[in-house]
């Protein structure tokens, strides 16, 4: 249909750059959802952004959070799904609620913390994994290949467990996640696998990354749950338009701060903010791995290698993958080894964008004192979050209407909550029980040889 949305990579320009063949076509939806990149390893972005009137954002006040994916995914699927499947999809994805938490005057914390797995992910993995099994080549296995840093991994992998057809590998750092996270990544079992890499968040994308760019597997249907995959960044957008329409007054803009590691979440604010939603400014705090707020600062984008080990550990990312959509959307160009071909309208991006990188120190700091002022518990992603917010105003002077993200439950980091404001964190009823789960990962090295030996021994290609 003329009016489809069509998806192209952020390498389709990269013409004599070693290694690198531009994909200068167009795909589908579909096609972008199971393919997770594209053949040049680049990331599909949409070929054209569509709009949201704000009568249309605003009539969603006081309705369902469904009623509000309907909406914004909508648009974007209208042309290739049944809009009665689309929202028994939606119904099936979120069944759960989404509180906006006021913690003063007209200061809020969104909890994206209220699902399966207690974190952010579950929005965007939920959905993704309905999508795909609807849009799946029933003849064939579809594999999901994922790198995690934390919350990714289990959500993902509750999502798609037990979905006929699709089996997902899940990576992750060996020795930076929690306990717990490692508990739930461990334990999901049935179609799930997981692998502990000996090395970093980076060494576990790279070795995602590297197999799909690898002809000679591609006999085994790779696919990404990582925010690579434009699946995962559709969902990651209605919230936004959600929870302003629940808070704003007569046309009033809202200030946005997002912690962010690989930036998809943030990635989903910034198309909303293009689509119509008024965001006067999108904050985007990222932990000590400070690449993304040094090149705001200097204008020159030099990767983290390797990335620091944080407190806020879903975030350790050196090199994030969604940095690729964000340099195209201003009119640039990075590889996914962090190389810059072409640079962005930095003066825009700065008028739009602001960032600080949050230490572990000021994330503790953070925890105490919101708990002490507020009575409000964060988690170390969500504390860098509030604290960039709080950075921002002191800069920027105050701003009537904000929300900051809560990305996970502070149950999933026990100890720091303990050692930090000496309670524990009631654990939600979707994490019971998971302490006495029984579970084993397969332990790798971050080498992709010894990684692709166990992809062709162990993946299957035919249902």
């Amino acid at each position: 249909m003329e009016n489809r949305i069509l998806y192209y990579s952020t390498n389709r320009n990269l013409d004599h750059i070693n290694g690198i063949v531009p994909f200068r076509g167009k795909v589908t939806f579909g096609e972008a959802l199971l393919q997770g990149q594209a053949p040049d390893e680049g990331l599909y972005v949409p070929d054209r952004i569509p709009h949201i009137s704000y009568e249309d954002i605003i009539s969603l006040k006081d309705k369902s959070y469904v009623e509000a994916a309907m909406l914004v995914t909508g648009i974007f699927l209208g042309d290739e799904i049944d809009a009665g499947i689309l929202r028994r999809i939606i119904e099936d994805s979120y069944p759960f609620i989404i509180p906006l938490q006021k913690v003063f005057d007209r200061k809020y914390i969104m909890r994206l913390d209220r699902g399966p797995t207690a974190s952010f992910k579950d929005f965007a993995a939920r959905m993704m994994a309905r999508l795909m099994e609807h849009f799946r080549d029933r003849d064939k296995r579809l594999n999901v290949l994922v790198a995690t840093s934390g919350d990714t991994g289990s959500a993902v992998g509750e999502a798609f467990k037990g979905i006929e057809g699709i089996d997902v590998n899940i990576l992750y750092p060996r020795d930076e996640v929690s306990e717990r996270q490692k508990k739930q990544l461990d334990t999901i079992g049935n179609n799930i696998r997981s692998l502990s890499i000996n090395g970093k968040f980076d060494d576990c994308q790279d070795l995602v990354k590297q197999a799909f760019s690898d002809p000679s597997l591609d006999h085994l249907n790779f696919t990404s749950a990582n925010s690579i995959n434009f699946g995962r960044i559709l969902p990651q957008m209605v919230y936004y338009f959600y929870a302003y329409a629940q808070l704003c007054r007569k046309r009033e803009t809202i200030v946005i701060s997002v912690p962010s590691g690989n930036f998809g979440n943030a990635l989903g604010c910034e198309y909303a903010r293009r689509m119509g939603l008024p965001v006067q400014r999108l904050i985007m705090p990222t932990n000590e791995n400070d690449e993304f707020p040094r090149f705001l600062e200097k204008g020159v984008y030099e990767k983290l290698s390797p990335s620091l080990a944080c407190l806020s550990n879903a975030m350790n990312v050196g090199h994030p993958s969604n940095l690729a959509r964000f340099f195209e959307l201003y009119g640039g160009t990075v590889d996914r080894t962090g190389e810059v071909h072409v640079y962005p309208d930095i003066e825009t991006i700065r008028k739009n964008i602001y960032s600080v990188s949050i230490s572990d120190e000021e994330t503790k700091k953070c925890i105490k004192k919101t708990y002490e002022r507020y009575s409000v518990i964060l988690e170390p992603h969500g504390a860098v979050g509030w604290r960039g917010l709080e950075a921002y105003l002191e800069q920027c002077g105050d701003f009537p209407l904000c929300v900051s993200l809560e990305t996970a439950h502070p149950a999933k980091f026990p100890d720091e909550i303990v050692d930090l404001l000496g309670i524990t964190p009631e654990v939600p009823d979707s994490m019971k029980g998971i302490d006495e789960s029984e579970g084993k990962s397969l332990e790798l090295s971050a080498d992709y040889k010894m990684f692709k030996e166990y992809l062709i021994d162990n993946l299957k290609s035919e249902v």
